[in-house]
Order: C-alpha cells, then sequence, then structure tokens
C-alpha cells in the first residue's frame, strides 16, 4: 500500500526534495550499500532497534533507497516507512518487492498523521534536511506523539558542526537536545570514519510509561 499526504511547501524543504530526487537517480545513493562507513552505520542502528526486543509495530522515518529497511524488516511483525520523496519510496519497495506487512507513505515527517501508536521509531538522517530549528521541534514533537508509552525512538544524524558546514540550521547535538526533552536517553553511541563528513551520532530513548 502507498498513500500520499500532503507535503510543505517551504521553499528550503523543496530545493532539499529536489535534492534528494537528483541523488537518489543514482544506483547506489549516499554509498549506503557499499561504504563501510555506511554499513557500520546501518549495524549500529539495528542493534539499537532490536535492544529492546520483539517490534510488533515500527516506523521508519526516511527510507532512502529502502537500505536500512531491508534490514529492519524482517524483525517487525507490521512496519511503516514514511518519505517525503516518492521515488525513495518506489525504489525501497521495488527492494523489498511485495512485503504485505510494510506500509509505504509519501509524507513529510512534519504532517505525518496516524491514530496508529508505534514501538519503535527509527529516524536517521533525516531531519536536517527541515528548513530551520523550528521545523525540527515540530517534528520531534510529531514523532514522540506518536511513540508508545515504553516505546522506543532510534535517532540518527550527522554531528552539528558538520551540518552547518553542509548549510543545514543543525545536526545530532541540536535535535539529540529536543529528544532529552521529553524521551529518556538510553544509549549514545558515535559512527565515525577518516574522513570529515563520515561522523554521526546515534541514540536510543524510551518514552516514559505514564503512571496508572
Amino acid at each position: 500500500m502507498i498513500t500520499t499526504l500532503p507535503r510543505c511547501t517551504n521553499l528550503t524543504l523543496n530545493m532539499n526534495h529536489q535534492l534528494l530526487n537528483r541523488e537518489l537517480a543514482a544506483d547506489d545513493p549516499w554509498q549506503l550499500d557499499t561504504n563501510p562507513f555506511e554499513r557500520e552505520r546501518h549495524t549500529q542502528m539495528l542493534r539499537l532497534s532490536l535492544a529492546q526486543g520483539s517490534i510488533t509495530n515500527a516506523l521508519e522515518v526516511g527510507c532512502a533507497a529502502g537500505a536500512f529497511t531491508e534490514k529492519l524488516a524482517p524483525y517487525c511483525q507490521r512496519l511503516t516507512v514514511i518519505d517525503v520523496v516518492a521515488r525513495a519510496i518506489a525504489r525501497a519497495r521495488r527492494r523489498l518487492k511485495e512485503t504485505p506487512h510494510i506500509s509505504w507513505i509519501v509524507s513529510d515527517v512534519q504532517q505525518f498523521s496516524t491514530n496508529e501508536l508505534f514501538d519503535l521509531i527509527v529516524v536517521a538522517e533525516v531531519l536536517y534536511y527541515l528548513g530551520d530549528k523550528a521545523e525540527m521541534r515540530a517534528a520531534v514533537q510529531n514523532l514522540v506523539r506518536v511513540l508508545a508509552p515504553g516505546g522506543h525512538l532510534v535517532f540518527g544524524s550527522a554531528r552539528d558542526a558538520n551540518c552547518w558546514r553542509w548549510g543545514h540550521a543543525a545536526g545530532a547535538e541540536t535535535v539529540i537536545s529536543m529528544l532529552n526533552e521529553t524521551l529518556i536517553e538510553v544509549e549514545r553511541l558515535e559512527c565515525r570514519s577518516e574522513s570529515v563528513n563520515e561522523d554521526c551520532l546515534l541514540a536510543r530513548f524510551r518514552k516514559p510509561v505514564s503512571a496508572p
């Protein structure tokens, strides 16, 4: 199933969408399948995702060409995948073929809306594409809203310094600070290589369970 939801019309976001569309035309965009740094990043993301045990209902935000989706999907009873770029959803869906327990949605992370709650949310290398810190905060609040009490959120991003250098508003440290306002940080680690561009933080958070 593929669903299309409304997108933001912010100029910066539209420019980023165009950039992502162009990059997704490559055979292996961002070298997610071939770069040792990216493979290690995905290995650690999967480890963090599975740390809570079985996954009933998961949400992946930003699937790119489906490299991590392919790793995560076998461990989920149900998986919802959203990406703002329709080409990304199409490529990831082709990669995983017809997998009945996955729902595919073209949506901006800020506008994604559902009555479902997820026991796992994975959002990596996505939020720095938003226009400013206010939009990042809105996205964080929306994801926290659909995270089930006791559920886990796995976040990953290039660090602030690299994101600023690339022209983005903020990166890992800024968003981790936002997530810590409402969630409990359980684990944090760094992935880096000799390249200055390959330096990211990964973190796992848990949503507090409300008192009876």
